[in-house]
Formats: C-alpha cells, sequence, structure tokens
C-alpha cells in the first residue's frame, strides 16, 4: 500500500515522502495514528495544500520535544523487581513501566515512546531510549534493582550487586560510621581534659 508520511518515520522517509508499507502496518499504525494518508490523487493535492501548515505545526512540535530532551537525557529511574540470585527478575519491566517511572520523575511521556526492543529481564543499568518526537530521541538509565539501598549501590559500581556485596558495604558504612563517631568523641574527650588541666589550681601555690 502507497502512502503519504506526515511525519518523519525512521527508516521509512521525511514528511510528504510517499512510500509503500504493508497494509497491516498502515492500517494498524499509520493511518489510525495519523502518522501518514493513502497516497490518492486527492489526498496527494489536500497534503500539498496544507504542507505549510503541517511543516510549521512540526517545526513547533519539535522545538517543544527539544526544550524537554535536554532535560530529560541522561536521567535515571529507578525500578524495583524481584529477583533471584542470578539477576533475573521474576517478572519484567516492560515500556509501560518505564513510562510510568519517567512521568513520575516529572516528563510525561506515553509507553508508545518508549523505543525498547525487548522487555527487560535481568537486573541492572540498562540504557533505553526515548522518542520524544519523529526527530528528537534521547536516552535514560532504568537502574532495575531489588530494593532502594542496592539500585544506589548498583548505579555507584556500575553493575549488579550480589545481596552479600549489599550486606558487605552496608557492614562497612556502619565500621566507617562507628569510627567517625569515636574520633570524634575522642577528640571532645581530649578537649575536657585539656580545658580541666588549664583550670585546676597550680599545686606549688601555697
Amino acid at each position: 500500500m502507497q502512502v503519504i508520511l506526515l511525519e518523519r518515520i525512521e527508516k521509512l522517509g521525511q514528511m510528504g515522502d510517499v512510500v509503500t508499507v504493508k497494509p497491516g502496518y498502515a492500517r494498524n499504525y499509520l493511518l489510525p495514528q495519523r502518522k501518514a494518508r493513502r497516497a490518492t490523487n486527492e489526498n496527494l493535492a489536500q497534503f500539498e495544500q496544507q504542507r505549510t501548515q503541517l511543516e510549521a505545526e512540526n517545526l513547533t512540535r519539535r522545538d517543544e520535544a527539544q526544550k524537554v530532551g535536554e532535560k530529560l537525557d541522561g536521567q535515571v529511574v529507578v525500578l524495583i523487581r524481584q529477583a533471584g540470585e542470578s539477576g533475573h527478575l521474576y517478572g519484567s519491566a516492560t515500556a509501560r513501566d518505564l513510562a510510568e517511572a519517567v512521568t513520575a520523575a516529572g516528563f510525561t511521556i506515553t509507553r508508545d515512546q518508549v523505543s525498547l526492543d525487548a522487555v527487560i529481564k535481568n537486573l541492572g543499568l540498562h540504557k533505553v531510549k526515548i522518542r520524544l518526537h519523529p526527530e528528537v530521541t534521547v536516552s535514560v538509565t532504568a537502574n532495575v534493582a531489588r530494593t532502594d539501598a542496592e539500585a544506589e549501590a548498583q548505579y555507584s559500581t556500575g553493575h549488579i550487586v550480589s545481596a552479600e556485596d549489599l550486606q558487605a558495604a552496608v557492614e562497612a558504612a556502619g565500621a566507617e560510621k562507628k569510627a567517625a563517631l569515636a574520633a570524634i568523641e575522642a577528640e571532645e574527650s581530649s578537649d575536657e581534659e585539656s580545658e580541666e588541666a588549664e583550670s585546676a589550681p597550680d599545686s606549688k601555690e601555697s
């Protein structure tokens, strides 16, 4: 089936291009999403009359998307999921889950804007493309972990943290905190002893 593209479609063409696509792709996606029209003589003539307006509207949407993209690009969203010791999720993280996480972070997007070749099935840091506009695509990182503490450790190290490693990190942090408190207490005790020594009367005086 031949259609006229009403916007840029990746790997297909630019706005105004007449391309041949599979009928199912056109009926199920391009036409209902208003990304294309059937390439009839009437529609071609109508498109040429509206081309200037359509290009102006596209430019406005692109500029708005670029402004959002500057803030969204590089953001990290945390997805808490149950997983086994191997890091394999009991369920999965889908495009819908990612869209909800990004929206919760203050950037309203739909699952259709999440470019995910396959659902995420493992813990870890996953780069995900977000298509804000046909000409504006940014990347976010999905930090998939079992707990918030694990997500924080995972982001710091850049790789999956096992339960044993996480426990060791928590214990090390606790020991470091205790050592710091002990050092502060020792310093305060030393200061108090110095003050007492300075305020005590000289034993040689009579």
